[in-house]
C-alpha cells in the first residue's frame, strides 16, 4: 500500500445462497457484518431477465457442472432473490454498517435498483458484452464493478467505452468464471497487467477455495475482494460448494487485513523498532587497552555489536591513528579519542 492508501472493500456475494428463505437472507447479511465484510452484494434479476423459459439445444437442461440436469430458466428461477425483499435487505445490511449493492441483469433491474438508492453497480462477467446494460447502467453516473470472468481484452476495452471513457470510478475484477475455480487458474498476474493497460482499479471476484488467493490478489494491488458467502455448506444451494461459511470469510478478513499491513508503505524507512534494533548493530570498540600516544591498529580495535562508537565505514580512517588518552578495553571508540 501507498502511504494513506484505503483498505481494500471485501465484498461479501449473497447470490442464490438465501436459498428461497427472505430469514436466512437476512441472518446471512447479519453473519457478513460480524465477519468483517464491508459490503454485501446482491444479484437482482428475475428469471426472464437472463433467459428463455424453453427446452431444446439451447434452453435445455445443462449436461455437466453443479447444475447438471437443470434448464437454465430453472437455475435463475430457484436463484432470483425477489424484488419485495431488496428494500429490507438494503436497509438491515446499512443499520450494520455495510454497503449494500447488486448486479442487475436488464434495464428494469437497473431502474428499480435505482428507486433503492444503489450505490454501486457491479457487472457480471457474463454480461460484460450486454452493450444495452452497460449503457443503462453508466446513465445512473454511479461507480461500477466489472467482472472479467470471460472476457478478452477487445471486451474489456469495448466496455469501458460504453461506460465512458477516462472514468476513473470504474473498477475492473479478475475473475476465473468457474464454479468452484482451480486456484491454478488464478492468473493473479493479470491484476497489475490489467491496470496497466487499462489504468483503473482492479480487484478480484473469487471462486477458489480457500483464502490464498485473495491475499496474494491484495499483495499484487488489489482494491476490491469479492466472494461467496453461505451459512452453512452444508445446507446446499445452488452456489454453496463454492462460498465461505462465517468463518472462513472472518480468517480471509484477518488474512488480508494482515497482508496490507504487512505492505506498508512505499517511503523507505527505519520503523521504531528497527531504529532500537539499529543500535545494537556493529561499530568500532577498543577491543586491548591502549596508552596515549599508542598507534590503533586491528591488535587492539575490533568491529563489535553494539553500536555505540564509530560507523565500521570509518575503520581505515582510525587504523594508524593514535590514542589522545589512555583507552580502556570495551570503550566505544570515537574522534575524541583520536590524535
Amino acid at each position: 500500500m501507498t502511504d494513506g492508501a484505503a483498505k481494500c472493500m471485501i465484498v461479501a456475494e449473497l447470490s442464490a445462497n438465501h436459498n428461497g428463505d427472505l430469514e436466512r437472507a437476512k441472518d446471512s447479511i447479519l453473519a457478513m457484518a460480524e465477519a468483517g465484510a464491508d459490503a454485501v452484494k446482491l444479484q437482482t434479476y428475475r428469471p426472464g431477465s437472463l433467459t428463455l423459459d424453453l427446452d431444446g439445444p439451447h434452453f435445455g437442461p445443462r449436461t455437466s457442472g453443479l447444475w447438471a440436469g437443470m434448464r437454465p430458466y430453472e437455475i435463475y428461477a430457484q436463484g432470483s432473490l425477489p424484488y419485495e425483499w431488496h428494500e429490507e435487505l438494503f436497509e438491515l445490511a446499512r443499520s450494520r454498517g455495510l454497503t449494500c449493492f447488486s448486479t442487475p441483469f436488464d434495464d428494469a433491474g437497473v431502474d428499480f435498483l435505482e428507486t433503492l438508492g444503489n450505490p454501486i453497480y457491479k457487472v457480471a462477467s457474463f454480461e460484460i458484452a450486454h452493450v444495452p446494460l452497460l449503457e443503462r447502467i453508466a446513465a445512473t453516473g454511479k461507480p461500477v464493478i466489472v467482472s472479467t470472468g470471460i472476457a478478452t481484452l477487445a471486451d474489456i476495452e469495448l466496455a469501458l467505452e460504453v461506460l465512458g471513457p477516462g472514468r476513473q470510478d470504474v473498477t475492473l475484477l479478475k475473475c476465473t468464471s468457474a464454479y468452484p475455480a482451480p486456484i491454478e487458474d488464478a492468473d493473479l498476474l493479470n491484476i497489475p497487467s490489467l491496470r496497466d493497460i487499462f489504468g483503473v482499479p482492479v480487484g478480484l471476484s473469487d471462486h477458489t477455495p480457500g483464502h490464498v488467493v485473495p491475499v496474494v490478489a491484495v499483495a499484487l494491488g488489489a482494491t476490491v475482494i469479492e466472494k461467496h458467502f453461505t451459512l452453512s455448506r452444508a445446507d446446499g444451494g445452488l452456489d454453496a460448494a463454492f462460498s465461505m461459511e462465517p468463518n472462513e470469510f472472518a480468517a480471509m478478513v484477518q488474512q488480508v487485513r494482515l497482508a496490507e499491513a504487512a505492505l506498508g508503505s512505499r517511503t523507505y524507512r527505519l520503523s521504531e523498532r528497527a531504529k532500537d534494533s539499529a543500535t545494537r548493530g556493529r561499530s568500532v570498540f577498543v577491543s586491548q587497552p591502549v596508552r596515549a600516544g599508542e598507534v590503533l591498529t586491528s591488535e587492539n580495535l575490533a568491529v563489535v555489536r553494539p553500536g555505540a562508537g564509530l560507523h565500521p565505514k570509518h575503520w581505515a580512517e582510525v587504523l594508524g591513528r593514535k590514542a589522545r588518552t589512555d583507552l580502556e578495553a570495551g570503550k566505544p571508540l570515537t574522534w575524541d579519542d583520536l590524535s
